[in-house]
Parts: structure tokens; C-alpha cells; sequence
């Protein structure tokens, strides 16, 4: 691959923005849903491929990000307000996550939302009651997180056929 041409530096720059969007869906740092799309964007308006290939592969990337983002709220949110865990709890266990993002990088996201959590749940339910409560507070943010990692990795996998089938990328 010559960086030189325009192309196949287009073609790196929007792959490293899709990576770096993947990555930001795993470590909450990055805006990674967002961050994937915009790879696909950018390669839509910059590539010198056929403008149906790239229209298209940024078509089925809009799509899968669209669907990823509105199953990402409703599908956890079903689960959790079925479960009896009250806004409340959730709104305390967010506040906290974000100030324990501050405080402890990365990890204290998933403390400070657990803690949060875990002492709206103890002062409402008792604290026998409040793990179990805590524990589908948690189920249903780590399935919101594998449904945003899944859409990111759906774009990700639609823009790499998008690039090999445009020709935009010689396989030899």
C-alpha cells in the first residue's frame, strides 16, 4: 500500500477511525458508535472508489447504527424496568459511574455505577435484597454495552466488504 496515493491513505485513516470507534465502545472514552460511523463517512465523501459502493456501504452503516442505537436504549430498558430496578437507583448509579470514571480511569465507571446502585437499592430494598437488584442493574448495562459493540463491529465488517469489493484495496 502506497501512502502516497490519496486513496489508500483515506482508506487508512477511515480504517484507524473505525478501530479507534471499536476501542471506544470497549473503554468509554471515545464516543465509539459515533466514532465507527464516522470512519464510514469519511470514506464515503474522500474515497476514490465508484460513488454507489461508498453510498451504499454508508447506507447499511447508517442503518446498523441507527438500529444499534435505538436497541441499545429500548431493548436493556425493557429488561430493567421489568425487573423493578427504579429510575432513581439507575440516575445515582450513572451520577457516581461518571464521577468514578474521574477518579479511578476506566474501571471506576463500573464501581462508581455498582456502588451508586448498590446503596439506592440498600436503603430502598435492605441490604440482603440489594445485590440481587444491583446485579440486573448491571445485566442490563453490559447488554446495552454488547449491543453497541455489536453495531460497531457490524459497520466495522460492512465497510471491509465495502472496501475489497470496490476494488478499492488490490489483494495481491
Amino acid at each position: 500500500m502506497d501512502l502516497g496515493d490519496s486513496g489508500a491513505a483515506v482508506n487508512l485513516i477511515a480504517g484507524l477511525v473505525i478501530v479507534a470507534g471499536v476501542l471506544g465502545v470497549i473503554l468509554p472514552v471515545l464516543p465509539g458508535l459515533l466514532l465507527t460511523w464516522s470512519g464510514v463517512l469519511l470514506w464515503a465523501l474522500l474515497a476514490d472508489v465508484g460513488a454507489g459502493w461508498r453510498w451504499g456501504v454508508l447506507a447499511v452503516a447508517t442503518v446498523i447504527a441507527g438500529l444499534g442505537l435505538v436497541i441499545k436504549f429500548l431493548w436493556p430498558g425493557k429488561k430493567l424496568k421489568g425487573s423493578g430496578v427504579p429510575f432513581a437507583s439507575l440516575l445515582v448509579g450513572g451520577v457516581l459511574g461518571v464521577i468514578g470514571f474521574f477518579l479511578v480511569p476506566i474501571v471506576g465507571l463500573i464501581l462508581g455505577f455498582l456502588l451508586g446502585v448498590y446503596a439506592m437499592e440498600a436503603g430502598r430494598l435492605g441490604a440482603d435484597r440489594a445485590w440481587p437488584s444491583t446485579r440486573r442493574a448491571l445485566a442490563a448495562v453490559g447488554l446495552s454495552l454488547l449491543v453497541e459493540l455489536a453495531s460497531a463491529l457490524g459497520i466495522a465488517v460492512v465497510w471491509l466488504f465495502g472496501l475489497l469489493f470496490s476494488g478499492a484495496v488490490a489483494l495481491a
